[in-house]
């Protein structure tokens, strides 16, 4: 029993001795007939209370050992995965990997150094942890050796894994230990992707494609010209905004953010300054710009800016104006004024008027930031290949458009640790454009020509997010947004793909994503997480799962 918990130097002889030792106290106890009974009685309370207090050295050896197990786990599938190491090479990794993933406090006690052995499709890692005792250290038992080992056994893997990684705003919330979640999901994607390429046996076996996600998705600006690209609501003015005749250089904004969810802006750029008055003079005078919208007239549009501003056309035109009575003139501006009469006068003028006419100037192309929003329903949960503006891409500026773009499927492992690196997070939660994405990845044909799956060849998505579905291109709904997910999610399974889905939730206090379990293959392709370093875990685990690479103790 002590040794299958890694307790090994407490065994039965010894607990067996404190027993010995409280009966015989005990026994003395019972027929005396002196009067030192109470101090007996005291004596008899220190075996009991070391009896009793081994369970809670017991306990403390058991969370050791589970913990030395993860880092072991961690630290076997780095040595497994990559292949030609010497002895002294995989037995530096090995340590690396455990140092990174061991987390127990000193006052556990401090692991030995690991030990590796190699054989020709396995690679164990072990070591041992000599931990101080607390409550049986009174009977001369001052350590107990706590030892675990960890066994890779790997094989031939063909792989195309799509990473759907979650990089909205509260990505950068940390757990009790003080690691966020974008920092546990940076370090267990590096492990994922060290395991991914020591799995193929050729290069180009195993390709990934990484796509982190908001409420958008970024392709980057490289893609402007594609075919595939949808601009009609990009270039779009808003809906019942143009200005009246009235409104031109000078004249007060035409709009509200209570009433139209949109102010006026000095420019066309996306989030520049906010005014009250139409610009009158330099470039952009009579411009009337929309700032980004705040989504009160339009839930969708939360967040979105306009890509344009209406200009102001000037039309000036001759009105005939007159009077008569006692005090009658010509305004002051007019022209061929004539007054006749004294006390009842009479006068006749001309005075020009000035309109406007107001066009919708589109901002450059060059101004588009990269972000895709979701296609149109029921495109945005399918993988069809473009053919024309309804099942095009449609782009979008925005406030939640995640600044880390989006990759093809690669084998280039140096560029895909750079985007590892390169997340940040930021805006609302979409997990549907995320997983529409990541299918796009192993798609062949536009937008990312994934290219012909090689034979034998596993497809798979991985999903990792911390909330739950905030926001969309139409809706803030979460339940108008989860079906969204739930489509796609059947809809890719029944194509074949093999769904992964991470859920991490700090310390529980959400409850379960149904929408994330459901959309997994089955439970158990499904973590549900409640503390940042867990992902390591987890993903780890997929690894495992995914790869033949796999743990055997």
């Amino acid at each position: 029993m002590w040794a299958f918990m890694g307790f090994d130097t407490l065994r039965w002889r010894d607990l067996g001795r404190i027993a010995r030792a409280s009966r015989a106290v005990l026994g003395r106890f019972a027929f005396s007939r002196r009067g030192n009974i109470a101090t007996i009685f005291a004596l008899s309370l220190v075996p009991m209370a070391v009896a009793a207090g081994a369970g809670v050295d017991i306990a403390r050896s058991m969370v050791v050992r589970t913990r030395l197990s993860e880092a072991l786990d961690a630290a076997a599938l780095a040595v497994g995965s990559t292949t030609g190491l010497s002895q002294a090479d995989a037995t530096a990794l090995a340590q690396k990997y455990f140092n990174a993933n061991y987390t127990v406090d000193p006052a556990f006690g401090t692991p030995s150094a690991v030990s590796v052995s190699l054989g020709t499709d396995t690679a164990t890692v072990s070591t041992n942890v000599p931990m101080p005792t607390t409550w049986i250290g009174v009977v001369g038992i001052k350590t107990v050796n706590v030892t675990s080992s960890s066994t890779v056994v790997w094989g031939q893997t063909k792989l195309w894994v799509s990473l759907a990684l979650d990089n909205t705003g509260s990505m950068s919330e940390t757990d009790k230990t003080g690691t966020s979640k974008m920092s546990a999901l940076k370090t267990a994607t590096h492990q994922l992707l060290t395991t991914l390429q020591s799995a193929a046996s050729n290069p180009g076996d195993v390709k990934v494609a990484i796509v982190p996600f908001s409420k958008d998705v970024n392709l980057g600006t490289t893609y402007k010209n594609s075919s595939w690209i949808d601009w009609t609501d990009w270039e779009s003015a808003p809906a019942n905004g143009t200005p009246g005749s009235d409104v031109g250089p000078g004249s007060p904004c035409p709009y509200s953010t209570w009433s139209n969810g949109y102010s006026c802006q000095t420019t066309p750029t996306n989030g520049s300054s906010s005014t009250g008055t139409i610009p009158s003079s330099g470039t952009y005078s009579g411009y009337i710009c929309p700032t980004v919208d705040n989504g009160n007239a339009n839930s969708g549009r939360s967040g979105r800016y306009y890509n344009g501003c209406y200009n102001s056309t000037a039309h000036s035109s001759s009105q005939n104006g007159s009077c008569n009575g006692y005090g009658c003139s010509c305004p002051s501006g007019s022209s061929n004024c004539h007054c006749s009469g004294s006390f009842s006068r009479s006068c006749t003028w001309t005075t020009t008027v000035t309109t406007y006419t107001h066009s919708w100037v589109v901002n450059s192309h060059s101004t588009w930031g990269g972000c895709i929003m979701d296609r149109t329903q029921d495109y945005d949960t399918l993988n069809t290949t473009p053919t024309n503006t309804s099942t095009d891409f449609p782009a979008e500026n925005a406030q939640s458009c995640v600044p880390s773009k989006l990759g093809t499927l690669s084998y280039d492992w140096t560029s895909l640790s750079n985007q590892v690196d390169a997340m940040t997070a930021g805006g609302n939660t979409n997990q549907t454009i995320g997983l529409a994405w990541a299918w796009q990845a192993l798609t062949d044909g536009n937008p990312l020509n994934a290219g012909t799956l090689p034979s034998e060849t596993k497809q798979v998505i991985i999903i990792l997010s911390d909330g739950l579905n905030t926001q969309n291109r139409w809706t803030s709904t979460q339940s108008s947004i989860d079906t969204r997910e739930g489509d796609v999610c059947t809809n890719a399974k029944q194509a074949g793909i093999i769904v992964y889905a991470v859920y991490v939730d700090l310390n529980g206090t959400s409850g379960n994503s149904a929408a994330l379990q459901s959309c997994a293959t089955d439970d158990d392709h499904y973590f549900d997480l409640t503390t940042s370093g867990a992902i390591v875990t987890a993903f780890n685990t997929i690894a495992e799962q995914i790869t033949n690479l796999r743990v055997s103790r």
